[in-house]
């Protein structure tokens, strides 16, 4: 289920895995999903230890390259995010067409929409901290394109929620859906809902041909608008207990591998920046969960505050960090698991995935 700590069930859920059953299923939100994308996102197992234990099973890659694409589509994002820097929190390819104003629209923040769908999504959403991927399109699609808001605020409030919050894959996405980071915008009618939900309904503000919908004045139930406070519940500052003599491995919402010099001699610290809270706010849920995960990590201790803070208090003379986009950290940095050889920003993900088809072969 979403939200699962142990380090033991995590590993059961990439052994029970169906790659195609998967590729045939996952658009209906009944599909066969691999429910593992929090976990990624957290840097619990990564994308190449997932595909690795997938292709030990000696199925076919052409039987489930859909699969294999959408954990290359992960690591695509993060390599563009790599690239592009703080540049992927604006319109990165292009302005977004049309945008109407910088909010979004209170009824998918109240799940009031009345697409019973996308509502009966929401509050599950709210509850769990899960969201379908295709159900996020949908979400996107009606904040952006049909709504008219901008990509950005809509984006933040679904990070904020999301267990698999990653602002690589969040933020272009919806750069992606809105039109600012794809030549069209995407649009989702009522029969591409229903289809894909197993729902019947009709007469809805979706309830018209993708030309209509294209062309539509913004529905009355999106015309109210908010700007959704969004702020981290950080717990209390404690002090905590470093050994000088030892190197410091920096542990953070990124980065929650068990298994990272799992049987070596460091001190070890999951670092809670305020800053990059403040920048890139999470739930409750969210904490909770990140700090469920750290448990599978033997002998590692909370720090509030940030990394200068943190080294000058301790005297931490050797920092040791996994590299990821957020980390502004001094100390020595060390390569993530990628799926594949391929590095560096496409402009396209197709661009990317040729490269790393080669590597298939």
């Amino acid at each position: 289920m979403m939200g699962e700590t142990d380090y033991t069930e995590i590993l059961s859920l990439i052994e029970r895995v169906d790659p195609v059953s998967y590729c045939r299923t996952r658009n209906f939100i009944d599909g066969s999903v691999t429910k593992l994308s929090p976990y990624i996102s957290r840097g619990v197992i990564s994308t190449k230890q997932v595909f690795r234990a997938i292709k030990e099973r000696g199925i076919d890659p052409r039987k489930i390259e859909k699969f294999i694409q959408e954990l290359a589509w992960r690591d695509y994002w993060q390599q563009v995010w790599i690239a592009n820097g703080s540049k992927i929190n604006q319109d990165l390819r292009r302005e977004q067409p049309n945008f109407c104003h910088h909010k979004i629209p209170k009824a998918l923040v109240e799940a009031s929409t009345g697409i019973n769908a996308i509502d009966e999504a929401l509050d599950k959403f709210y509850e769990t901290g899960y969201m379908h991927n295709h159900v996020r399109m949908y979400v996107a699609s009606i904040a952006c394109n049909v709504g008219g808001s901008h990509w950005r605020v809509p984006a933040r409030w679904m990070y904020y929620h999301l267990l698999d919050g990653d602002w690589a894959s969040n933020a272009l996405s919806w750069q992606w859906v809105s039109g600012s980071n794809a030549g069209k915008k995407y649009y989702a009618n009522q029969q591409n809902i229903n289809k894909y939900c197993r729902t019947h309904q009709k007469g809805t503000f979706l309830d018209v041909d993708y030309g209509s919908l294209e062309k539509a004045e913004i529905p009355e139930v999106l015309r109210e608008r908010s700007v959704p406070m969004l702020e981290t519940p950080l717990p209390e500052k404690r002090s905590i207990e470093i050994d000088p003599e030892l190197p410091t491995l920096i542990y953070n919402f990124y980065n929650l591998d068990p298994k990272w010099h799992e049987d070596a001699n460091y001190n070890r610290v999951l670092l809670m920046e305020p800053s990059v809270y403040k920048a890139y706010p999470i739930s409750s849920k969210s904490i909770e969960f990140m700090l469920g995960l750290s448990g599978n990590i033997k002998g590692i201790q909370c720090y509030v505050g940030e990394f200068d803070e943190l080294v000058e208090t301790y005297g931490i003379r050797e920092a040791v960090f996994k590299e990821h986009p957020l980390n502004k950290y001094i100390g020595r940095e060390e390569p993530r698991d990628w799926m594949f050889e391929v590095t560096g920003y496409y402009r396209s993900f197709f661009a990317f995935w040729k490269k790393c088809q080669r590597e298939l072969k």
